[in-house]
C-alpha cells in the first residue's frame, strides 16, 4: 500500500533516513507530508509510533493501493 501521512510540523531533509522509505514533502501552509509504500500495518504502525514519540502533530493518514485504484481515508 502507498500512504501519504500529513504531520503539522515541518521536518527537513536530516529526516529522510529517520522515516525512511517515505519521501519528505514540505507542503506550502508549512505541513509536512509523508508519501511512499509500506511493507505491512506493522510497518505503517511503526512510522506513526516515531511521530508520536517525536510528540509531532498528526493531521492524516491515507493509504491508496499502489495502482491508485482505490483511496481510503483513516
Amino acid at each position: 500500500m502507498q500512504y501519504q501521512i500529513k504531520i503539522r510540523q515541518t521536518l527537513d531533509s536530516t529526516w529522510d533516513e529517520w522515516f525512511a522509505p517515505l519521501e519528505i514533502h514540505l507542503e506550502p501552509d508549512g505541513t509536512t507530508l509523508l508519501t511512499g509504500d509500506l511493507a505491512d500495518q506493522t510497518t505503517l504502525h511503526s512510522v506513526l509510533n516515531k511521530i508520536r514519540n517525536l510528540n509531532l502533530e498528526l493531521l492524516s493518514v491515507t493509504a491508496t493501493e499502489s495502482l491508485g485504484s482505490r483511496n481510503t481515508t483513516k
